[in-house]
């Protein structure tokens, strides 16, 4: 996001040739995504926060949910925003090799895995994130050993360059890592990231289809970033929350304790162990 400040559309160069200098998308430039009646932002912003304390719920429990305020909404139509929404139903589901390619799809490497150190696996998911008019998406990595949130990118599309960006800012900033574990979603089962992660070395871990808990890390910071600062401060647009999640990422490595690295802030652990 810091670099996409700098294209100015005043400029004698074109908005492709300065994205393409600054190695960004510029599909990123255009923050509120167009298409979506204010009644369907709503229910999607409804939809996303009652996921987090029912993820286990489908379309037709996310229906009967949405009946009680008074959303008339048929299947078809909670289905696709539920999607749109990055919003999916956690159990296990079967025919996991009709997903998607099955050459791009990778087994799951953490069970029973010893994690002892930084940089040995991260994980790396998307997220939808509701605002005042419209919403975007939020890409983050954490380093699950110190559960230090070494990258994060915010876009208004699911591109599959947009993972690979902020997976590339990451590794510049904090090193190459052993181990990335993602779902099994487009972006991570495209040619595009599973050769860049080969041509670096890196293992490529996959959760199971539905399991959630398989990438369990990154979902506890979603639900976290959500639940204290997502839902209580609706962003007016895409300029305030980029600041606001900056802001938010600052607090959550620097100065938010994580009982599972026994009370102390990812920072801490991730510059001394690192």
């Amino acid at each position: 996001m810091e670099r996409r400040i700098l294209v100015s559309k005043d400029d004698c160069i074109s908005l492709q040739s300065q994205c393409d200098l600054l190695v960004i998308s510029k599909s990123g430039l255009y923050y509120l995504p167009k298409g979506e009646s204010d009644e369907n932002l709503e229910i999607m912003k409804k939809m996303d926060k009652y996921h987090h304390d029912h993820p286990t719920y489908g379309v037709l429990q996310m229906q009967d949910y949405l009946f009680a305020p008074g959303f008339l909404v048929n299947p078809k139509r909670v289905r696709r925003l539920m999607r749109k929404a990055r919003i999916t139903a956690q159990y296990p589901k079967r025919n996991l090799s009709k997903l998607g390619l099955a050459g791009y799809i990778y087994p799951y490497l953490l069970r029973n895995l010893n994690i002892d150190h930084p940089n040995q696996v991260w994980e790396i998911d998307i997220t939808y994130i509701p605002m005042d008019k419209g919403f975007m998406y939020l890409t983050a990595i954490i380093d699950v050993y110190s559960r230090f949130i070494v990258g994060w990118g915010l876009h208004n599309s699911l591109h599959g360059e947009n993972v690979i960006e902020v997976l590339e800012a990451a590794m510049q900033e904090h090193g190459v890592p052993e181990i990335i574990n993602s779902d099994q979603g487009s972006q991570f089962t495209s040619p595009g990231w599973v050769n860049r992660l080969n041509e670096l070395g890196i293992g490529i871990s996959m959760d199971g289809r539905g399991r959630a808990t398989d990438n369990i890390y990154i979902e506890r910071f979603w639900r976290t970033l959500k639940q204290d600062y997502v839902y209580p401060f609706p962003a007016e647009n895409g300029t305030t929350l980029w600041k606001g999640l900056r802001w938010f990422m600052n607090h959550y490595n620097k100065e938010k304790t994580n009982q599972g690295i026994g009370r102390r802030t990812p920072e801490s652990v991730f510059r001394l162990s690192a």
